[in-house]
């Protein structure tokens, strides 16, 4: 057991891409823990939204098209139920099995009820993959009805990857490569929902930037549009709280953020949702760039200050600290980001996307 867990972390760190990172862990995680069926998402640290790319296994019965999609997400968002990614993105554990949650009584959960008695599930494992307060993915295992349920020790295998397999995640938000400017110029993609979830209408700007996106949910409504799942999650959370904003990264490196509002009647009735879809801009950006590389807080501020074109002794002067304190976190900074000058970092940071101005009005306390 130990020395697979150990080939696990290890083949999740040499995955080229996240979609690769998720297809080997699966597969090595089986070995571990037996599971008929699965669901990899990986996801914005900041606000816990599905972002690309997602991975399902065995699911296509239970999740077939745009209606069962929405459907899902609409129990995770606006119905409160036992182990929602977004509790155990806070538990003291990560990881969490529902017939366990539910003292075997899982008909005490409308998830349950909704969603795995009819498609032929008895019990589901959630996890989260987490690290320094960032939640990267989120996995969903599932056992056919009959067998038997999720124990103690499979919540606690599962648990302990959480850290190691978040970094992994975490690795891949790193720029890499500049983004081809393919789409320079190219302006917001519109699409229009009905309550249901059916696409209704979308410009040719929306289809766009989607054909940059892994299509993981099928084809959705009228226009048999492949959506990506950061598409159905973006809008059941705007169908909660009005709006809802997600970032995800495009396959040729670009970031976006898919904006969600509520679109309502003369009665105040949500009448339709409104998805635009844009280029991220830098302040949206830099949070996730950050937490890639694990900057601290003081770190952050000086990545800032030297972005500015300040020197060492302006940057002490500045944050009440020595020069030596100073010329100490720079040289954790050039290690951590990989570079070996004050150039180099800027361009390293900022080069795809951002501009030296980005961490302006930044809250440096909190990811958000």
């Amino acid at each position: 057991m130990t020395r697979r867990r150990s080939d696990l972390i290890e083949r999740a760190g040499d995955a080229p891409g996240v979609r690769e990172l998720f297809e080997a862990v699966s597969t090595r995680l089986r070995r571990l823990v037996s599971f008929d069926s699965a669901v990899w998402l990986a996801t914005d640290p900041a606000t816990g939204l599905p972002t690309a790319p997602a991975r399902s296994e065995n699911m296509s019965h239970a999740c077939n098209g745009s209606e069962d999609c929405m459907r899902v997400w609409e129990n995770e968002f606006l119905v409160d139920d036992v182990n929602l990614y977004r509790d155990l993105a806070r538990a003291e554990t990560p990881a969490a099995g529902l017939r366990l949650a539910t003292g075997d009584k899982p008909a005490r959960s409308a998830r349950y009820r909704a969603f795995m008695r009819p498609n032929g599930f008895g019990d589901e494992l959630r996890a989260v993959l987490r690290v320094d307060g960032g939640r990267w993915a989120s996995i969903g295992l599932y056992r056919e009805r009959g067998r038997e349920p999720f124990d103690a020790s499979d919540t606690e295998l599962v648990a302990g990857l959480s850290e190691p397999l978040a970094e992994a995640v975490r690795e891949h938000a790193r720029p890499r490569t500049a983004p081809n400017d393919d789409a320079d110029g190219r302006g917001p993609g519109l699409l229009l929902f009905a309550p249901s979830g059916e696409l209704l209408s979308a410009n040719d700007e929306a289809l766009a930037w989607l054909e940059q996106l892994p299509p993981d949910s099928g084809d959705h409504g009228k226009l048999s549009v492949p959506l990506p799942m950061v598409a159905a999650g973006t809008l059941m959370r705007a169908r909660a709280d009005a709006t809802a904003r997600a970032r995800v990264r495009s396959a040729s490196g670009r970031w976006l953020v898919f904006h969600a509002s509520c679109l309502r009647d003369a009665e105040g009735e949500v009448e339709q949702t409104a998805l635009v879809i844009e280029p991220a801009h830098a302040a949206e950006i830099a949070p996730i760039i950050v937490q890639a590389y694990e900057l601290s807080a003081r770190e952050q501020e000086i990545v800032r200050l030297i972005a500015q074109g300040l020197g060492t002794a302006a940057i002490a002067a500045r944050l009440y600290l020595s020069t030596h304190t100073v010329r100490d976190h720079v040289k954790a900074i050039f290690e951590k980001v990989g570079v070996s000058s004050r150039g180099e970092l800027v361009a390293t940071l900022f080069a795809e996307h951002y501009a030296p101005a980005h961490f302006a009005g930044m809250n440096h306390d909190r990811v958000d």
